[in-house]
C-alpha cells in the first residue's frame, strides 16, 4: 500500500487556535504532533503579522498566511506581501483622520497610527486584554506613531470610536474596500476593519497550495469567523468551530470544539493527522518559530 500524501493544515488563530491570543498547551502539543506525522501546519489570520500574539510563533510552524491573505510566507520564504494601492491608502488616511477615528494601519513590519492614538487605544480598550479581550498593549508593542501617514505602505486597518458608521465610509471609499464589524469592541456601526475586497485567506492557501505542488484535497481548514467562510469553502475538508456564525458553519465539512478545551486536539485525531507514514509533499526545510 503506498503512503498517505501529507496534507496542508490551516489555522485561523482567535476563536480557533487560541483564546484571545493564548494557546491552550494541548493545541501546541497537537500542532507538535501533526508536524511530526509529516504534514505541513501553517497559521491563516486576519492578525497582521506584526500583531500575532507573543509567542504564538514558538511552537514551529511551516508558514503563515496573514492580514487575512494579503501576506503569505512558506518556511521563511516570502510568497505575497499585497498592500492598498498608494491612492486608496490615502484616501483611507484621509477619511478617517476627518471622522476622527482611533485607527492602526496594519503592515507586516509594524502598526501605524496618528500621534495620540496610544492614548486613544488605551481609554477604549484597557491595558491587557488577559482571557476577556483584546488590550491595548497588542497594538502598542508594534505601533508606530507618526505625524504624516499620508506616504505608509499597509494591508488592512482596525479603526475605533469613529464619527461616523461603517456604512457611510464605505459608501466614501468605493466598491475596493470591504468591511467586517469589530471583536474588540461592541459598537460595530462605528468600529471594525477595512481591507480589500479582492483578497481573502483563500488567496493565500492557493499560493501555499501551488507552491508546495500539493492538491486542493491536501488542504485542512480550521476558522470560526466570517473572515474564515472563503478559505473554509476552498479547503478539500473546511472545519468549523462550534458555535460559529450560521454562515461559517453552512459551509464546512465537519465541526470542531472551541479552543477553551482544546477542541484541535480531538479533531485532529478525527481526521488521522497523527498517524505517521505520510509521504512529505515538495520538500521545504524552513519553518516559522
Amino acid at each position: 500500500m503506498s503512503p498517505v500524501r501529507s496534507k496542508l493544515v490551516f489555522l485561523d488563530i482567535d476563536g480557533t487556535y487560541a483564546v484571545h491570543g493564548v494557546v491552550p498547551p494541548g493545541h501546541e502539543d497537537a500542532v507538535r504532533r501533526v508536524r511530526a506525522a509529516g504534514h505541513r501546519v501553517f497559521l491563516c489570520t486576519g492578525r497582521s503579522k506584526a500583531l500575532l500574539p507573543t509567542g504564538i510563533l514558538d511552537v514551529g510552524f511551516d508558514g503563515l498566511v496573514a492580514s487575512a491573505g494579503c501576506y503569505v510566507e512558506v518556511g521563511g520564504n516570502l510568497l505575497m506581501d499585497r498592500r492598498f494601492p498608494g491612492d486608496l491608502a490615502r484616501r483611507v488616511v484621509s477619511l478617517l483622520v476627518e471622522h476622527d477615528a482611533a485607527f492602526v494601519l496594519e503592515a507586516p513590519e509594524a502598526l501605524y497610527g496618528p500621534p495620540g492614538v496610544d492614548d486613544r487605544l488605551r481609554a477604549l480598550l484597557g491595558p491587557g486584554g488577559g482571557q476577556e479581550q483584546h488590550g491595548a498593549d497588542d497594538f502598542l508593542r508594534a505601533l508606530r506613531m507618526l505625524e504624516d501617514l499620508s506616504e505608509v505602505s499597509f494591508a488592512k486597518v482596525t479603526y475605533l470610536a469613529a464619527a461616523a458608521p461603517w456604512t457611510e465610509l464605505l459608501s466614501s471609499l468605493g466598491p475596493r474596500v470591504g468591511f467586517v464589524p469589530s471583536s474588540i469592541v461592541e459598537a460595530h456601526d462605528f468600529a471594525g476593519e477595512l481591507y480589500l475586497v479582492d483578497v481573502h485567506k483563500a488567496l493565500g492557501i492557493e499560493l501555499v497550495q501551488r507552491h508546495l505542488a500539493a492538491e486542493r484535497s491536501d488542504v485542512i481548514a480550521f476558522g470560526d469567523g466570517i473572515n474564515d467562510l472563503e478559505m473554509l469553502e476552498y479547503a478539500g475538508v473546511g472545519v468549523a468551530i462550534e458555535g460559529s456564525d450560521d454562515r461559517v458553519m453552512a459551509v464546512a465539512d465537519a465541526f470542531a470544539r472551541g479552543p477553551h478545551v482544546e477542541g484541535l486536539v480531538a479533531s485532529f485525531d478525527d481526521l488521522g493527522l497523527y498517524r505517521t507514514g505520510h509521504t512529505r509533499l515538495d520538500p521545504d526545510p524552513g519553518h516559522i518559530g
